[in-house]
């Protein structure tokens, strides 16, 4: 009775395990096309490029991202704010962009 349950528990936590990876191959990308947009100045038309090819599609929706127009601009506009994923994602950077938007409401 347990194995089932047990084997079940198991797939569910290889999927969620396999979403993260392909989450982090998405962020890759992004940091990947915020460095062409330094360099080259390019970045979002090379995301859009990605996100729209067949593998990017399919990168995509592994990590749990349905790939659609509307992702594919938010993709473009992440990359041309030029601030890389790692920073994006720290406390930091959410709290002071917080602050930033308190100060201009008020």
């Amino acid at each position: 009775m347990f194995d089932s349950v047990d084997s079940t528990a198991y797939n569910h936590e290889q999927g969620q395990r396999a979403r993260k990876l392909f989450a982090a191959v998405v962020l890759a990308a992004l940091d990947d096309a915020i460095a062409d947009d330094k360099k080259y100045g390019n970045g979002p038309e090379q995301i859009a490029r990605w996100a729209r090819s067949r593998d990017g599609r399919e990168v995509l929706t592994c990590a749990g991202i349905d790939p659609n127009e509307r992702v594919v601009s938010g993709l473009m506009q992440f990359v041309g704010n030029g601030v890389r994923t790692s920073v994006a994602l720290s406390r930091e950077e959410s709290e002071r962009r917080m602050a930033a938007s308190q100060a201009e409401a008020a």
